[in-house]
């Protein structure tokens, strides 16, 4: 076992890397402290690829644009899809360079400020904004285990759009309709819109019903897009033949080991998350923390609160990949969080992750005993310790196979 994350940083200071990353991402961190501060103004033009919504002070929250300070990059900035196979230091460098604009409004507020956040959020390509701040913005980064790391910020007093949006036709006409909020997300996904275009469009208060239309915090429209979807491909999903072997699907990103099982049967999942002891989350622990959620075929009616985000975006890259080869299954995800993830950067890493385990040739096995001597060689935790918390697995009496 490695030495506590701590000692870690205090033994390398940077220059050995013990945490595995190519680069320190607590210096990289400094060292675009002063480079991006020379950035800074009262004034900022610039590139908007997303808005931001707070959730501190609900109902009255902090909103706004993100403006890139690199302009070529703006659209990568904010675009969790294509930042797989970045290094932690990469992440941070990256969203160092995204300026977060914020003001306060209630969520059911409907006036020109919200509106034109509503048009940033639905353009499909950055769009050019000026940004009159009370002060300079100041530098900082922040991070969750939900939204992506934060960079810079700073109170709005003015904003300008200098272009028209370029809204896509199909999503003008879907925000036109008379839908839910519901509604409207799943037939944007369905329209092969991604979840982080739908984050921020449902985040911007641009979906549902006319009168009850309203601002949700970013973190919150995160976790929803991936509820809201995995929900309407379940329906989809127990209609399905099930799929007939057993089959193991395995990725690692960012000190993050995923293995997803899928067996024979109706429409279950399972996920588990196994926690390195003296992680950032698992500062007094000492040996692993494993944390379980589940749902049975007719799905759960209860925030996964042990797990929160993360449950939901495992859930929906799984329940995409089902409604993709047409198939159902009883599902299982592993997620073993090693030592050297030393910060969060949000639950885009266990979606993408996620997908791209799924995008991978699995191995498959003919038997159960089989598939679950393959996952004991792959985990890095003894499978008996799944076992002894599962209820997916336990329910056939599996731990008589270990």
């Amino acid at each position: 076992m490695k030495p506590r994350i701590r000692e870690l940083c205090l033994h390398c200071k940077g220059s050995r890397l013990l945490c595995g990353e190519k680069t320190c991402p607590l210096l990289a961190k400094a060292q675009i402290k002063q480079s991006t501060e020379l950035r800074l103004s009262e004034y900022m033009y610039g590139k908007s690829p997303s808005v931001f919504i707070g959730h501190h002070f609900y109902p009255n929250v902090y909103i706004g644009p993100m403006t890139a300070l690199d302009g070529g990059a703006a659209e990568l900035l904010d675009d969790p899809a294509r930042w797989y196979g970045s290094s932690l230091a990469e992440i941070i460098n990256m969203r160092s360079k995204l300026l977060r604009s914020k003001k306060k409004q209630n969520i059911h507020t409907n006036n020109s400020f919200t509106q034109e956040i509503q048009e940033l959020a639905l353009a499909s390509k950055p769009v050019y904004v000026e940004n009159t701040f009370k002060k300079k913005p100041s530098f900082a980064v922040s991070f969750s285990n939900i939204n992506q790391p934060m960079g810079p910020s700073g109170e709005l007093i003015k904003l300008s759009l200098t272009e028209n949006p370029r809204i896509p036709a199909k999503v003008d006409a879907v925000v036109s309709d008379e839908l839910s909020a519901r509604q409207a997300t799943t037939k944007l996904y369905l329209k092969q819109y991604d979840v982080y275009y739908l984050t921020r469009i449902l985040s911007s208060g641009a979906l549902g019903l006319e009168d009850k239309r309203r601002l949700v915090p970013t973190r919150w429209s995160i976790t929803a897009v991936d509820d809201i979807i995995s929900k309407e491909l379940m329906s989809q999903i127990r209609d399905y033949p099930s799929i007939n072997e057993y089959l193991i699907h395995e990725n690692t990103y960012l000190d993050n080991h995923f293995m997803i099982l899928f067996m024979p049967g109706r429409w279950e999942f399972e996920q588990f998350e196994a926690w390195a002891p003296k992680t950032l989350w698992t500062q007094s622990a000492t040996t692993p923390v494993i944390t379980q959620e589940n749902e049975p075929y007719a799905g759960r009616t209860r925030y996964a609160h042990k797990q929160g985000g993360g449950y939901y975006a495992a859930r929906f890259a799984v329940t995409e990949y089902l409604h993709r080869i047409k198939r159902q299954a009883r599902s299982v995800v592993f997620r073993e969080i090693s030592e050297g993830y030393v910060v969060p950067v949000g639950v885009w890493e266990v979606r993408e992750n996620t997908r791209r385990a799924l995008k991978k040739k699995p191995s498959k096995h003919d038997t159960l005993p089989k598939a679950l001597h393959h996952l004991k060689t792959k985990l890095k935790l003894p499978l008996k310790d799944y076992l002894t918390q599962s209820e997916v697995l336990r329910q056939k009496k599996m731990i008589e196979y270990i």
